[in-house]
């Protein structure tokens, strides 16, 4: 097998972290001796044990003059556990594969240069392309203090996300829901305007694959959210994010069990910059807004979405009354119009996911 074999088995393992090590990278490590992979793990929990750590432990003795490959640079500083650097020194790796640099501070090619000087051959840059792709969460949040933002719709072929009386479900099939569940799992948070909870009342749980519920946040300027709505009673933590709800509100929504954020005022409604800020300084590094479309155009007209994941289903609602997947005032002219890079299609099921990566940023 060649290097990029190896590494492709060690992204794969590393998606065994999805929603348990937020926000540290998700991480697979592969130890390889004469052509056979002799030990494996990876990145299963924050503050656990490192996929180097797993891997060397299964390779044991077979790890002395060995390969290992791992889907980030080691660490070389001692955080929550040893330095992976030490570890694999001690091991007699004599060899080791990576994609890239960890732009954490902390290592940032330290990691690289500790292995070197141990006399250890170091590659940089073996699927350089997809191991980014897989931690573009950890690389955003790491480098700018900021929740990596990923908005998320299902939307009918016409654009729309609910009927013109407002009915929603199901517009994406079975597999699209699933998926949707899954990135909640990995996203730290999940983000809805007050809007949706009155209209849906969702639990915006992950009840189709297994793993922790996100944070839930709820954007609730005056405070409307009903104090029976199902994302207070389910399992986990629910923000409701305000800028001018009435004291009395603020009383109920804390003894059903909410978390109220007062934030700064922004034209009218809560300051996404505000809210962001404050869920990065609490360590949240990723956040899932799933709607509606007010919400949508307002983090869109921010400048504040990283990614965008489409499923548009082969449906068509038609009437003018029908709600746009985007709202907002929209942009005068196409060529104002928000162009996406990295575009990826995917069929789900019927459905297809459209994903790209918005290329003309307001902030």
């Amino acid at each position: 097998m060649s290097d990029e074999r190896y590494m492709e088995t060690a992204l794969d393992l590393a998606l065994g972290g999805e929603g348990g090590v937020n926000p540290n990278p998700l991480v697979g490590a592969v130890v390889v001796k004469d052509g056979e992979i002799v030990g494996q793990g990876y990145h299963r929990a924050y503050g656990g044990p490192h996929a180097e750590a797993y891997a060397l432990e299964e390779a044991g003795g077979r790890a002395h003059g060995a390969t290992l490959y791992v889907t980030l640079e080691p660490c070389c500083h001692h955080g929550k556990t040893p330095p992976c650097v030490e570890r694999i020194t001690t091991a007699g790796i004599t060899r080791v594969v990576i994609p890239c640099i960890d732009p954490n501070p902390l290592v940032n090619g330290s990691g690289v240069r500790r292995l070197r000087d141990a006399g250890i051959e170091v590659e940089v840059g073996v699927l350089e392309e997809r191991a980014r792709r897989l931690n573009e969460i950890f690389f955003h949040f790491v480098t700018t203090g900021r929740p990596f933002v990923e908005l998320k719709l299902a939307v009918s072929l016409d654009g729309r996300i609910a009927t013109r009386t407002g009915d929603s479900r199901w517009i994406s099939g079975e597999a699209s829901r699933v998926l949707g569940h899954r990135l909640r799992r990995r996203l730290a948070a999940v983000l809805i305007g007050v809007g949706t909870v009155i209209s849906d009342d969702p639990a915006l749980t992950v009840r189709h694959v297994p793993g922790r519920n996100p944070l839930r946040v709820v954007l609730d300027g005056e405070g409307r959210t009903p104090l029976d709505a199902r994302l207070l009673r389910e399992e986990g933590r629910t923000v409701v994010a305000t800028s001018r709800m009435p004291a009395e509100r603020e009383a109920g929504l804390a003894h059903a069990g909410a978390s109220v954020w007062r934030l700064p005022d922004e034209g009218g409604r809560v300051d996404l910059t505000a809210l962001l800020g404050r869920l990065g300084r609490e360590g949240i590094d990723s956040v899932l807004v799933e709607g509606g479309g007010e919400t949508a155009a307002a983090f869109l007209e921010a400048g504040l979405v990283d990614k965008v994941s489409f499923f548009i289903a082969p449906l068509l609602l038609g009437g003018r009354q029908a709600v746009p997947a985007v709202g907002g005032l929209g942009s005068e002219r196409v060529a104002d119009g928000i162009r996406l890079d990295g575009v990826e299609v995917t069929r789900v099921g019927e459905d297809v996911l459209y994903t790209g990566y918005p290329g003309r940023r307001q902030r």
